[in-house]
């Protein structure tokens, strides 16, 4: 085994942890864009992830290279596979070509897992995207690998493009010594949008239209084999043959494709009902935006909280005294022997990293294809621009700079946790402040980018590698300023908020009095509402009352 060969397998053991307990993708279809290009976010939701940007450099391989495979989630040793002969370089989950890949776990029918498969889902996609040149070209290389090799994971639905079309695939396993999988895959029909949160999405599908819909030759054949399906072949549904809807699933999973398919089109409101489990009414597959959809926009969906909606988790009691859109785990608990839940959004305290990958066919790859990929909470975090034609990765979200459990000032991870984690304990005080930041940094990164294209675009066609170095330069340079920034707003914070007081400020800087010292400081105390509820449920106890003296 080649040097390089083992570098690479020993980086699959490294980046082990949950990947996908509960993740969000969009996909935005070129006619549905607001620029032309095709668009895929993705928010890596878990308590044990720790963020970072993940880098393999392309390069030819010796003719009998092995590829080790571990699993994502737990680094368990899976297998060895033959290694292809040339491999591209990825950046995060878009390589070189502008291929992007992304997932969510929906589980699905608990017997269908196979404990003796290879390819578990995370090694899919990092595989396919270091094979493939086109998206089509990355389901084929996903289903001949578990084809060949068997699938380890549980039911996953996978967002895969390139900078003209965008597929959705789901796919799972068929139980222990029956290797291989059922899957489906579907084009998003140009002028569309897609989502899937954790709950497969494809129910009816055109099996006839094979430009536009791929499937395994057994998908419903081994549905009708296990007893989840009986019927005419045209009536066959993927989802609720291999992951039927319960409650769970449209609370915790369809809701927050519905959050985001209502922001871009007020039309999708109708699915309040279907969401609550009071209709039958399913969410389609896709839908047609009101307005043409950016990148921005889709950034800003990746921070929801069901803000405007019945759902809003600003609003109830769980939200406390600062209106904390966010619910600490369990998911779900038990009073008196009934069982509760907390709303689950789009945005979670959880997410390891997330990103909005844009890939633009009007220009080379190399320029061409940016992730705007951001570390920790989507609502609390800085997109920054990562072009896929970068030959190197920003110290601050590389592989190894700090960990899990082993707390780094030099980790962008770290930085952006120790901002939102005081914004959790006065969410409603801290936020604006952490939003200025954050809008000054993407504003700022959005008004770069057409010079940065061009510049790139005039070295590319002078020499392709001045192009990406100038690109790894500018990528490498704004990731540093971002976390400094970041950094200098959690010291910000903390002098301004320190011990429940808020220290007066304007434009960033603390005001002092007459005599030089700090001004005095305020006390925001709590909302009208949560005063009034500590005092109906607290009754005389709190109440200031008259000592005997005093009568």
């Amino acid at each position: 085994m080649s040097k390089l060969l083992k570098v690479f397998s020993l980086g699959l053991l490294m980046l082990s942890p949950q990947l996908s307990e509960a993740c969000t993708n969009f996909l935005v279809t070129k006619g549905a864009s607001a620029d032309g290009s095709t668009i895929i976010s993705y928010a890596a939701d878990s308590h044990d992830l720790f963020g970072e940007l993940y880098y393999w450099p392309g390069q030819i391989w010796e003719d009998d290279a092995m590829l080790k495979i571990y699993e994502w989630d737990t680094g368990k040793f899976l297998g060895e596979i033959k290694q292809a002969k040339e491999t591209y370089t990825v950046i995060g989950n878009m390589n070189e070509h502008q291929v992007t890949i992304a997932e969510t776990t929906f589980g699905g029918r608990k017997e269908l897992s196979d404990s003796t498969g290879i390819m578990d889902y995370g090694s899919l996609i990092y595989i396919a995207l270091q094979r493939s040149k086109s998206a089509k070209e990355a389901i084929k290389v996903m289903t001949d690998l578990v084809e060949e090799y068997g699938y380890y994971s549980s039911g996953e639905s996978f967002s895969i493009g390139d900078k003209d079309e965008l597929w959705i695939m789901e796919m799972i396993g068929k139980g222990a010594g029956n290797k291989g999988a059922v899957w489906v895959a579907q084009r998003i029909p140009d002028g569309m949008v897609s989502g899937h949160a954790n709950q497969a999405r494809i129910t009816n599908f055109p099996f006839k239209d094979t430009e536009n819909c791929l499937y395994s030759k057994d998908v419903i054949s081994f549905a009708k084999k296990q007893g989840y399906f009986e019927g005419k072949d045209k009536d066959f549904s993927f989802a609720d043959a291999y992951a039927p809807l319960d409650f769970g699933a449209l609370r915790f999973c369809e809701a927050r494709v519905w959050a985001g398919f209502r922001i871009m089109n007020p039309e999708m409101d109708k699915y309040e009902s279907f969401i609550k489990g009071e209709s039958s009414e399913r969410m389609p597959l896709w839908m047609k935006p009101a307005n043409k959809v950016s990148y921005r926009d889709i950034q800003n969906i990746m921070r929801d909280h069901f803000e405007g909606t019945s759902l809003d988790m600003s609003k109830d009691t769980g939200a406390g005294p600062f209106k904390a859109p966010y619910r600490f785990r369990p998911l779900t608990w038990e009073v008196d022997g009934q069982e509760y839940f907390n709303e689950r959004a789009i945005a979670t305290q959880q997410t390891g990293f997330s990103f909005v990958a844009q890939m633009r066919s009007w220009l080379p790859d190399a320029i061409g294809g940016i992730l705007w990929f951001g570390v920790d909470d989507a609502a609390t975090t800085v997109y920054v621009p990562m072009y896929c034609g970068i030959n190197a990765i920003p110290t601050e979200f590389e592989v190894g700079n700090g960990s899990l459990l082993d707390f780094s000032w030099e980790s962008a991870f770290w930085v952006f946790n120790w901002v939102s984690n005081q914004a959790y304990g006065r969410y409603n005080l801290m936020i604006e402040d952490i939003e200025k930041v954050q809008l000054a940094l993407e504003n700022k990164f959005e008004n770069f980018t057409s010079a940065t294209d061009i510049a790139a675009k005039s070295l590319y066609e002078v020499n392709p590698d001045l192009a990406k170095d100038y690109l790894t330069e500018y990528s490498l340079n704004q990731s540093s300023i971002t976390v400094k920034e970041w950094k200098h707003l959690g010291e910000f914070l903390m002098v301004k908020f320190l011990d429940g007081n808020l220290h007066p400020e304007e434009n960033g800087v603390f005001l002092k009095n007459a005599h030089g010292n700090p001004a005095h400081a305020k006390f925001p105390g709590y909302s009208k509402d949560y005063y009034k509820r500590v005092a109906d449920e607290t009754g005389d106890h709190l109440k200031m009352k008259k000592i005997p003296s005093e009568k």
